[in-house]
């Protein structure tokens, strides 16, 4: 996908011509075809720059639902054995596609669960607190479910959490902390930290954080670094095994379209999935498949991120991600990636006709943020989202300034952009009536 810099960086404003000519030359277009992109108030499709919230429906999904429908009705329990996709082992049909978006191994990947217990089950065995060495480190504004297992789980550990959680803020009244922010506060907290937790891509801001070099941090001062891919996986380039990550936690209902409350995944690097020992909260999915229905009475847990399954794996609920993984692997992160670098550039470039109506709090550089940028409004941030939603777009406000605008590479074009931006001048721009 070509950069929009060029042809941008010489306009006012990302144009129409310009807009036409990257849809033109888009090797993804197709894939707009592949999703459901729901009507908009007057019939035509919604402009839909909220997949990183909730990711559309792929076409294939309701097919690939019916197929485990119609095999429950025809075969019953037997269908756990069926020829194509036996239900046994659905969950590790997933593991190669999801490992290529994760950077990883596909025995270091489960599809299993939601975002956030997994996570409290991946804290059950890496946070391992003890005298002195009890904190947990987070960063300004992580996810708010993040936030309260966090405090929760500290709290069922009888440690307080306004004394053990630690903050990597912003310094010089930032709007996102720097990879340097993140390295200090490690070096000189290092003596109490026994987990770092962060978000692969932070949900506010749209900050892709540096995950490679923050490891290599942790790494140094051998502290234990998990983290959150809900708004990072499918959105931004990883490389979780090759970066050292000890563990990840991700949705699968944003960018990776799997449906609401769609079934999470987990990653655990290989240096730990084959340690036996490592204590967990099990279940009888953990167990070696070999010998799972037999039914013994102590748990010995496979080797691999599937040794941390509680349960056996939702097959409806894991069937439209199986439908929407097909379509990644179709496309390719790589392709994907340059689309969605040139799509945000020109909507960052499309900005510039609002003036001082709204601050971009995301970083600049493409590298440092994925699909999402997010605009801070001085005020009437909610009646400026109500008037973009009557005018058939649909973004993500959240309390008190924020309106999240994602541009998914998967389906959303150019075109849409550009509209986008005059639609939202036409609101808030120095020409614009008082709302």
């Amino acid at each position: 996908m070509p950069s929009p810099r060029g042809d941008a960086s010489t306009q006012p404003l990302f144009s129409e011509a310009h807009a036409k000519d990257l849809d033109a030359r888009d090797p993804l277009a197709s894939f707009r075809a592949r999703f459901h992109v729901p009507p908009g108030p007057g019939g035509e499709p919604l402009i839909y720059f909220s997949g990183n919230s909730l990711g559309l429906q792929p076409r294939s999904a309701p097919e690939r639902v019916a197929r485990e429908m119609e095999a429950w009705a025809r075969m019953g329990g037997a269908a756990h054995f069926k020829e194509e996709d036996p239900w046994y082992r659905y969950h590790e049909s997933l593991a190669a596609p999801l490992a290529r978006l994760a950077g990883a191994l596909p025995s270091e990947v489960v599809a299993m669960n939601s975002l956030t217990v997994n996570l409290h089950l991946m804290m059950a065995t890496f946070y391992r607190p003890r005298p002195g060495r009890a904190a947990v480190v987070m960063e300004d504004r992580a996810f708010p479910s993040d936030a309260y297992a966090v405090q929760t789980h500290l709290r069922s550990r009888g440690i307080d959490p306004d004394e053990e959680i630690l903050i990597v803020r912003p310094a010089g009244g930032r709007p996102c902390p720097s990879t340097e922010d993140f390295e200090a506060l490690l070096e000189r907290e290092q003596g109490r930290i026994a987990l770092v937790l962060l978000g692969g891509v932070n949900y506010a801001t749209g900050q892709a954080f540096d995950l490679g070099r923050i490891a290599a941090a942790a790494k140094r001062l051998r502290l234990t670094l998990g983290v959150d891919l809900a708004h990072a996986i499918g959105n931004v380039p990883l490389q979780l095994h090759d970066w050292g990550i000890d563990f990840a936690v991700w949705c699968s209902y944003k960018y990776l379209n799997g449906g609401p409350g769609a079934a999470g995944g987990c990653f655990v690097h290989a240096a730990h999935a084959g340690d036996l020992s490592l204590p967990r909260l099990g279940g009888w999915w953990g167990n070696d498949p070999a010998t799972r229905f037999e039914m013994r009475p102590d748990f010995v847990p496979r080797p691999g991120a599937d040794g941390w399954q509680l349960s056996n794996p939702p097959v409806l609920a894991l069937a439209p991600l199986k439908a929407s993984l097909e379509i990644f692997e179709e496309a390719g992160m790589d392709a994907l990636r340059a689309k969605s670098v040139s799509l945000t550039s020109c909507l960052e470039a499309s900005l510039a006709s609002l003036g001082g109506a709204c601050e971009l709090i995301t970083p600049r550089d493409p590298a440092a943020r994925g699909c999402q940028l997010s605009l801070r409004f001085a005020s009437r941030a909610r009646a400026v989202h109500q008037a973009l939603a009557e005018r058939g777009i649909v973004a993500d406000f959240r309390e008190p300034d924020l309106i999240r605008v994602a541009p998914v590479p998967l389906y959303n074009r150019f075109e849409e952009v550009l509209r986008f931006s005059r639609i939202l001048a036409g609101i808030v721009g120095p020409s614009a009536p008082e709302a």
